[in-house]
């Protein structure tokens, strides 16, 4: 049964869930059991990335292929998901093990992003997309606003590569390994290094394109 700050997202959020362990699962972190929200955060990625896809399509008919995929990018990765996920207080209603409780793990942007994820995915299953879809562009309302397509929107590796191309040195180095967290749960460590500067930038993730996202 969910409790008042979780019935409280829901009313912020506009919207009922017709199965109620959808929702708690959707806020469960694998630190706290089984049967928890990284499947949902699957399925939400997949469907937030769809809906900003299409949105971007509808809304700018001259922009090229490129240029959505860039916007679409910035627009659902973590950190902005992690903002979105802040601006609904999201972090207070999260059901996490004691040791991530400990270590902050209700602020943490991979937690809270994955979340925000894994409700977008357990509404599609509880309501179906004429329900998730209007939540998303409610949420990206004004991120969507703001779009301006003249700018030039570019993922951090390629600016890097860029940057370094323009200035005819050697392209960085990037590697990835999995390690093992705390709570026995795989996590991969990327690195990122440019070979002029002698400093060697590092970023864990629970997956590999997250660790890879984060260290560039």
């Amino acid at each position: 049964m969910i409790n008042i700050k979780q019935k409280k997202l829901c009313q912020q959020l506009g919207i009922q869930f017709n199965n109620d362990d959808l929702l708690l699962q959707a806020l469960t972190h694998r630190s706290a059991a089984p049967k928890n929200n990284e499947r949902l955060e699957y399925l939400g990625d997949a469907i937030l990335s769809f809906v900003i896809a299409e949105e971007l399509f509808n809304r700018f008919p001259q922009a090229k292929e490129g240029k959505m995929s860039r916007l679409r990018a910035s627009l659902v990765k973590g950190e902005t998901l992690a903002e979105i996920a802040r601006e609904l207080k999201l972090g207070e209603v999260l059901i996490l093990g004691q040791g991530e409780l400990k270590s902050g793990g209700f602020r943490r942007e991979s937690i809270l992003a994955d979340a925000l994820e894994a409700i977008l995915g357990a509404l599609f299953l509880d309501s179906g997309m004429d329900v998730v879809k209007p939540l998303i562009l409610r949420l990206y309302d004004e991120r969507l606003d703001s779009i301006d397509v003249t700018e030039t929107v570019k993922d951090p590796k390629t600016r890097l590569q860029e940057l370094l191309q323009s200035r005819k040195l050697p392209l960085p180095l990037y590697s990835v390994k999995e390690i093992e967290s705390a709570d026995n749960q795989p996590v991969f460590e990327a690195s990122c290094q440019v070979s002029l500067l002698n400093k060697l930038v590092v970023a864990q993730g629970s997956s590999h394109r997250k660790a890879e996202k984060k260290s560039r």
